[in-house]
C-alpha cells in the first residue's frame, strides 16, 4: 500500500483529536475528516472547485455544519412522536426536533463522534466506530465500519457495515450537500431519480405513510428535469425499490457545466433535501442538495415500509457509490 496522507484538523470541544485524510487515485482526490466520518471534499481532476460543500474549520463541523458530509447513523432521518418499536416493544427516543420528534438520532447520532481510523492507503481509509448497549435508547452493542474508496472511472465508493449483538434498529446515510458548478445556488442544476414513488410528508416534514405515485407531480424525476428553488420543493424520500438490492444506479445530478454526478446504491431508498435551512456560516441558503441513500424512513412505525431491524450474527450492509464523468 502507498503511504496514506493523514493531517491533523483541530481538537473537538471535548478535547478529542480530529485527523484529515486525504485519498488520490482514478481522478480524483477525497478528504475525510474523523469527526463524523464526514466527506469533506471531493475533487475532479480538470474541475477548479470542489463538488461537495466543505468547511476547514471543526468548529463548523461542530455547529451548524454537523451534518454537512458526515454518516449519519444508527438510524438516520426522522421517528415521527420519538418512538418506534423494536421487536413488537416500543422504544421512546431523544424528541431533538421541536420537542416531538427524533431527528438523526438526537446526540446518540454517529455524526457527532469521532471515529477511529483502521486501516488506510493513498486510495481507501476505514473508519470504525463501537455503540455502547442502550445508547439514545437503541439496544446492543454495535460496530460500525465506513470504507471510503477510489476506483477507477473516477468512482468513489463508501461501504457501511454494521453488527449488533441485539436486535436493534440500522440505517445510515451520507449526509454531503452538492454543487457540481460551484456556484451560489444549486439552481440550473438537471436532476434524474429511477423512482415512480416518493413518501408525501407532514407539517413537521414526518412521513404520513402513503406511498404516492410521482406521476403528474412535481416529484417526477424520471426523465429528468432542470430544477430551481423556486419551481422545486424537496425534503422527501424517493422510494426505489421494496428492500435493499444489488448495487445500481438510481440518479443523475448534471449541472449547468455539464458535470454529471451519478449515484449508485444498494438502498432501498434515497432522501433529497433542498438546503432551504442549511447554510454554511456566513452562505446562502440552497447551496447544496443533499442526497441521502437510505432505506425509508420512520420505517419500523410503517409495516409497509422495508424493515430496517438488524439481527445477531447477520451484517448490515450498505452501498453506495458516486461516479463524476465531463460531457
Amino acid at each position: 500500500m502507498s503511504a496514506p496522507q493523514i493531517t491533523p484538523f483541530g481538537t473537538t470541544t471535548q478535547g478529542q483529536d480530529v485527523a484529515r485524510i486525504t485519498l488520490h487515485g482514478h481522478g480524483l482526490s477525497v478528504a475525510i475528516i474523523t469527526k463524523g466520518a464526514t466527506l469533506q471534499s471531493v475533487r475532479l481532476a480538470g474541475v477548479d472547485h470542489d463538488l461537495t460543500l466543505g468547511s476547514e474549520s471543526l468548529a463548523d463541523y461542530e455547529g451548524v455544519m454537523r451534518h454537512h458530509g458526515s454518516l449519519v447513523a444508527p438510524v438516520v432521518n426522522r421517528f415521527k412522536g420519538a418512538t418506534a418499536p423494536i421487536g413488537g416493544k416500543v422504544v421512546t427516543f431523544e424528541a431533538n426536533q421541536g420537542g416531538k420528534h427524533t431527528l438523526h438520532c438526537g446526540a446518540a447520532g454517529t455524526q457527532h463522534k469521532v471515529w477511529n481510523v483502521v486501516e488506510c492507503s493513498d486510495t481507501a481509509v476505514t473508519l470504525a466506530l463501537d455503540l455502547p448497549d442502550g445508547e439514545g435508547n437503541l439496544p446492543g452493542n454495535r460496530h460500525v465500519t465506513a470504507c471510503f474508496s477510489l476506483h477507477q472511472g473516477a468512482r468513489l465508493r463508501l461501504t457501511v457495515t454494521a453488527t449488533t449483538d441485539a436486535l436493534t434498529l440500522f440505517n445510515a446515510a451520507n449526509h454531503s450537500y452538492w454543487n457540481l458548478d460551484g456556484s451560489a445556488s444549486w439552481a440550473g442544476h438537471s436532476l434524474q431519480i429511477a423512482a415512480s414513488s416518493y413518501l408525501p410528508t407532514d407539517g413537521d416534514f414526518c412521513v404520513t405513510g402513503e406511498i404516492a405515485d410521482v406521476s403528474g407531480t412535481p416529484m417526477d424525476f424520471r426523465r429528468g428535469r432542470k430544477i430551481t428553488p423556486a419551481d422545486t420543493v424537496l425534503d422527501n424520500n424517493f422510494c426505489l425499490s421494496g428492500g435493499r438490492q444489488d448495487l445500481r444506479d438510481v440518479l443523475w445530478l448534471t449541472g449547468a457545466n455539464g458535470l454529471t454526478m451519478t449515484v449508485a446504491t444498494t438502498e432501498a431508498g434515497i432522501q433529497l433535501y433542498d438546503a432551504r435551512s442549511a447554510q454554511r456560516p456566513n452562505g446562502p441558503f440552497y447551496e447544496g442538495l443533499a442526497i441521502e441513500a437510505q432505506n425509508w424512513p420512520d420505517a419500523p412505525n410503517h409495516a409497509s415500509f422495508p424493515s430496517i431491524e438488524m439481527k445477531p450474527g447477520e451484517a448490515c450492509v450498505q452501498v453506495t457509490e458516486w461516479r463524476f464523468n465531463r460531457s
